[in-house]
This record gives structure tokens, C-alpha cells and sequence, in this order.
């Protein structure tokens, strides 16, 4: 999978990122599962804990993402990169 702009992952890539988050977090965390909810719902702070363990599985998503997809073809990022550097100089090159 190709990185993505700084602006952040689009609703797509984001949605595979999260399954792929929780994926990943449910096959690493399966014999403690029951006793973190109990802890979890006994907390105060459910916004901000929900929004945080949103962002660690994104990023959970995007290492499994990363480590199963394969890398893009050497001609393809050179030709991407070429394309790029023809667009910059207007087309001149």
C-alpha cells in the first residue's frame, strides 16, 4: 500500500486501516479481551478513550496494512517519480 498524503488517510483507506487495526488488536489481545472492557466501561473518560484507541488502530491497521502489502514495482515508482518531475517543470522535460 502507498503512503499517504499529509493530510490523512481518505474515508476508504481509513475504513480498511480500522479493520485491519482491529483485526490485528483482536488476534494480538484475544485472552485478555473480557477483563479490559470491564475496566473500560468502569472509566469516566469514554470520549477521549474512544477517540484515542480510533487513532491506535489506524495506526495498528496501517503496520499490519504495510507489513502484508507487497512493496510497488521498481518501474512503477520510477515511472511515478518521472511523471512527477514532468508535471513540476510544465512539461517541458
Amino acid at each position: 500500500m502507498t503512503h499517504t498524503p499529509r493530510g490523512g488517510p481518505g474515508p476508504d483507506e481509513r475504513a480498511v486501516l480500522l479493520a485491519a487495526g482491529l483485526a490485528d488488536l483482536v488476534v494480538s489481545a484475544a485472552g485478555s479481551v473480557a477483563g479490559t472492557v470491564q475496566q473500560l466501561l468502569r472509566r469516566s473518560d469514554g470520549p477521549e478513550l474512544a477517540r484515542d484507541a480510533q487513532q491506535d488502530l489506524i495506526a495498528r491497521g496501517r503496520i499490519t496494512v504495510d507489513r502484508l502489502a507487497a512493496p510497488p514495482a521498481h518501474l512503477e515508482v520510477l515511472a511515478r517519480h518521472a511523471a512527477a518531475r514532468r508535471a513540476a517543470s510544465g512539461g517541458d522535460a
